[in-house]
């Protein structure tokens, strides 16, 4: 499971005043995360938990902050090379990924 590397692979947080934070305050996730190893890994690392629970709540709830990540990865897969992944090299791949990045940036401030 790539629960707990994921949160180690977040960068310091970056605050206006103090120091760096290392972690974020909090974490939103869907209802596959509803397992008892996701709440520890998130425990230990004091981060809260606003994971959706089985059988309980909506899918609703969650989906102020998900709809941000599904719009962006929708606007990626504009770019067909993207959608179907032709490159094996990864940072032949991350190189695509960071130009449609940039375009999709450029395409909303000209407008």
């Amino acid at each position: 499971m790539l629960f707990e590397p994921l949160l180690d692979a977040i960068p310091a947080i970056r605050r206006p005043h103090g120091g760096r934070r290392h972690r974020p305050d909090k974490a939103h996730a869907d209802k596959a995360y509803d397992i008892p190893r996701c709440h520890a890994a998130l425990r230990q690392r004091r981060i809260r938990d606003r994971i959706a629970r089985k059988r309980v709540d909506s899918s609703a709830t969650l989906g102020r902050h998900r709809w941000v990540i599904e719009r962006t990865l929708a606007w990626l897969n504009r770019f067909r090379r993207l959608t179907i992944r032709y490159e094996r090299r990864a940072d032949i791949h991350a190189a695509f990924v960071t130009l449609g990045c940039v375009l999709i940036c450029l395409n909303y401030f000209l407008k």
